[in-house]
């Protein structure tokens, strides 16, 4: 299968360049009309659930300006004619349609994608050089930007600055991005995109956690579950010991019981479902106010209804021997992995009358009264 509109193919992107090298896809939308226009995404920047920033400035003057959103109608239309940039995150999530964009992501796995950031900038709008921790693939939506990246760089950021921007950059390499062309970009490359005219970028996020995260949200899931975990025990102690020393022996005991607590498999299987099912989740879902009954349920689904994810919701499953345990915002739910595989595809249409019913029907009335699924 071809990598969007390339010579390469899948397999060779991801054996080539996924975390390793940049790739510029001329038209890999091509004819690319995008479902939501500036308006759009400044009407969005002014929802109070919504997260969004504004930042001014440009180089190499470097008089960087950051505000948070949600921003008044009229913050945005007494914007100069140059020189800002809105973003606006989780736009798939506050409008559920564009989830579908993420199917031409789908040789990645689900779980990693976080989230598709637009954002809208004037000419000569930018956030100014920086380095991200994460993979992304930059669609250019409408309008031109030119892009700059270097994989050498000095790391030293701007003082005084609210945004991370790189003290100094120079270009190793540089494109003009017009509708429909994408650039993907591997963590810790520095790039510098800056608009030719007013448009859009669309950034599609394949977050990954750091090992403080993991390790921060593990010591939060053991306090929460394991009663804070085992705790560290003395092996021979020394009966003249040196002042304020932490020996050695301690120290690989500390080391050992942080081990212990993710060496039960299963243990830790439980927690990473919970973890990677809430990982920057900006809301939680809410429940229906009133039950759906397993009736209704079905009768909606002969009568054509179709299942969608919350767009708050995370959905993944993690093998349980032959079942599943399958995550959703952090809880999980025992079942069969064809129930997990089934309830994780969007949208989906469940058949009442399929001999399978019975053994995802269950499933699908407590993830829809959880908040979870819900019938369109």
């Amino acid at each position: 299968m071809q990598f969007f509109n390339s010579t390469l193919t899948i397999r060779q992107f991801l054996d080539e360049y996924w975390q390793k090298k940049p790739l510029l896809i001329r038209q890999a939308f091509p004819g690319y009309t995008p479902e939501l226009d500036l308006n759009d995404i400044a009407g969005l920047a002014c929802e109070e659930l919504a997260e969004s920033r504004l930042v001014t400035g440009s180089r190499p003057q470097g008089n960087w300006t950051l505000r948070q959103g949600p921003f008044a109608e009229e913050d945005l239309t007494r914007l100069p004619e140059t020189d800002w940039t809105l973003l606006v995150q989780d736009v798939e999530k506050h409008y559920p349609p564009l989830q579908s964009l993420f199917t031409a992501f789908d040789f990645l796995p689900a779980w990693r994608f976080d989230d598709l950031m637009v954002s809208v900038a004037a000419p000569g709008g930018s956030v100014g050089p920086h380095v991200d921790q994460y993979d992304v693939f930059l669609l250019q939506a409408s309008g031109r930007r030119n892009w700059q990246i270097a994989r050498e760089f000095d790391p030293e950021l701007l003082a005084g600055s609210d945004l991370n921007v790189l003290k100094s950059f120079e270009p190793e390499q540089e494109w003009i991005l017009e509708a429909g062309d994408m650039l993907y970009l591997p963590p810790a490359v520095a790039h510098h995109g800056v608009a030719l005219e007013t448009g859009m970028t669309w950034s599609i996020g394949m977050r990954a956690p750091s090992s403080a995260d993991l390790f921060q949200s593990l010591g939060e899931w053991l306090a929460e579950y394991k009663s804070e975990g085992e705790r560290f025990r003395d092996g021979a102690l020394n009966e003249h010991p040196r002042p304020g020393m932490v020996d050695r022996q301690a120290l690989l005991g500390l080391r050992d019981l942080l081990r212990r607590a993710i060496d039960d498999q299963s243990a830790f299987d439980a927690f990473i479902g919970s973890f990677l099912s809430r990982y920057r989740l900006a809301h939680e879902p809410a429940a229906p106010v009133e039950e759906v009954t397993p009736t209704e349920i079905e009768q909606a689904l002969r009568d054509g209804a179709i299942l969608r994810h919350n767009p708050w919701t995370r959905l993944l499953w993690i093998p349980t021997g032959e079942d599943a345990l399958l995550y959703a915002a952090g809880v999980a739910f025992p079942c069969s992995r064809m129930a997990a595989e089934l309830v994780c595809q969007t949208p989906f249409c469940p058949d009442a009358d399929d001999d399978r019913w019975t053994e995802v029907s269950g499933l699908i009335h407590e993830l829809v009264n959880k908040g979870h699924l819900f019938l369109d």
